[in-house]
């Protein structure tokens, strides 16, 4: 993709569809031929042989996402036709579950193939005034407690109750803290019916006695749904006020379940990117945490910016080793993708976990307890276990 430099400005897309204007980012509008390295491949076909390329929006009814959609309606357990537009319910309504609903909710609105309404299942809890979340998120359109300031979208509902929140979806984005997972799924467990695809957004896995279980293998397995992933370099308060991020979902075998993802997330500011290596992606997600406390030892002791940079790379050379010892069908190139370098890049520089690290080593160990607690490091003191 990044052979395209001298392709004339005329050809990178038909002017006359109202989907392709390449002026809404502000990073292709300073130099519009690197919208080639910043579309998701799926948007262009290219042929090298004949140096020509063509343009095909998600949205298109020639396009597979739209064919998957609209080609037939689905069937409840009853086999009775139910309505053929996907219904999208976010399960979780943290900072990172807030910002994937305003992902989510901006596309629901703009896209044909979906119902407008999208639900947020909240973990109620009452605010110091008394009143509930889900009411003040439902009534000011913001998640006070954990995204203050940042307007979700009017289509966003939250609710407390989880079977209810997803009895009506299609299509679930799971993103709670990870350690909530297994008994979001029993309750869940034969509550899911028809054709239902799942996506995780929850980096982290459970260490068992008999091994390492991914999310999203945790998820398929419960509930008996296929599950992607999204990972990435994506620190929730920044895309939430829409600063520039990419993304990368994970999937197993259907592109058009990928392109469909990739469909429901993009946005201007919010790149993504699809990888046949599901394993892969979630893997950097989990593990990447590590390297980030590692990070925060070396800030926490003024160890330097040389040392710093040895122990990222270093971390990832051992991500890919672990991932490929647990998985041998884990690809090199997941690595180089925003869920691989880019995510280990972001979190060592400025992710709760490099900081926890760095207050414990300046502290000399002291109150570490609740310092993990805290910053959520329930996954190191599992796999150390």
């Amino acid at each position: 993709m990044y052979f395209f430099w001298n392709v004339p400005f005329h050809l990178l897309g038909n002017r006359s569809h109202p989907t392709c204007s390449l002026s809404q980012s502000p990073i292709l509008h300073a130099n519009p031929f690197l919208i080639l390295s910043y579309l998701p491949p799926s948007v262009f076909s290219f042929s090298f042989s004949s140096f020509s390329l063509s343009y095909l929006s998600l949205d298109s009814p020639l396009s597979p996402v739209s064919a998957m959609s609209h080609a037939k309606s689905r069937e409840d357990a009853n086999g009775e036709c139910r309505d053929s537009k996907s219904r999208v319910t976010i399960v979780g309504s943290g900072s990172w579950g807030s910002v994937a609903a305003k992902l989510v909710a901006s596309n629901a609105l703009k896209l044909p193939s979906f119902h407008d309404e999208v639900r947020m299942w909240v973990f109620e809890e009452v605010l110091p005034n008394g009143e509930k979340l889900t009411d003040v998120i439902n009534k000011t359109n913001e998640n006070a407690n954990y995204l203050p300031g940042i307007k979700l979208g009017r289509n966003v509902v939250a609710d407390p109750d989880l079977e209810n929140a997803v009895k009506e979806a299609n299509m679930l984005v799971f993103v709670t803290p990870h350690q909530f997972m297994d008994g979001i799924c029993k309750k869940l467990k034969g509550k899911i019916k028809g054709e239902v695809e799942a996506i995780s957004l929850v980096k982290g896995m459970e260490v068992k006695k008999e091994g390492p279980c991914m999310i999203s293998n945790l998820i398929s397995k419960e509930l008996g749904i296929n599950c992607s992933v999204l990972m990435g370099a994506n620190i929730a308060n920044e895309i939430a006020v829409e600063k520039f991020s990419e993304a990368t979902v994970g999937y197993r075998e259907s592109r058009e379940i990928a392109d469909t993802w990739v469909q429901l997330f993009s946005t201007p500011y919010f790149m993504v990117t699809p990888v046949r290596d599901v394993e892969g992606v979630e893997l950097c997600g989990t593990l990447k945490n590590v390297v980030a406390i590692a990070a925060g030892f070396v800030d926490g002791l003024e160890m330097g910016n040389n040392t710093k940079a040895a122990i990222m790379r270093i971390g990832l050379r051992e991500m890919k080793a672990l991932s490929k010892l647990l998985f041998p069908s884990v690809k090199d190139s997941t690595f180089f993708e925003s869920c691989g370098v880019a995510d280990v890049i972001t979190t060592c520089l400025g992710g709760r976990n490099r900081r926890v690290a760095e207050a414990f080593a300046q502290s000399g160990g002291k109150r570490f307890n609740l310092l993990l607690i805290k910053c959520d490091l329930w996954f190191t003191l599992t796999a150390s276990s």
